[in-house]
């Protein structure tokens, strides 16, 4: 997970960059494409470790059964 972290790091970074709004327009895309490349392997990361949360789900009878990852809408 620690790429996750210093992906996660890194965007924010990117984000605190952008919203001040005072680089060149080129800067500001190429800044923007990594923070979406970013987005992208962390949801990915996320998506994993869903699956992994997924498969550890016990039934109460010590089997296993897949169920969904709770998420807030």
């Amino acid at each position: 997970m620690a790429k996750f972290e210093e992906s996660l790091k890194k965007l924010e970074v990117i984000v605190e960059q952008l919203e001040q709004g005072d680089l060149a327009l080129e800067q500001s895309l190429k800044l923007f494409e990594e923070g979406v490349s970013l987005s992208a392997a962390c949801k990915q990361e996320l998506d994993a470790a869903e699956g992994k949360v997924q498969m550890l789900v016990k039934q109460r009878d010590g089997g296993h059964k897949l169920e969904a990852f709770p998420t807030e809408n």
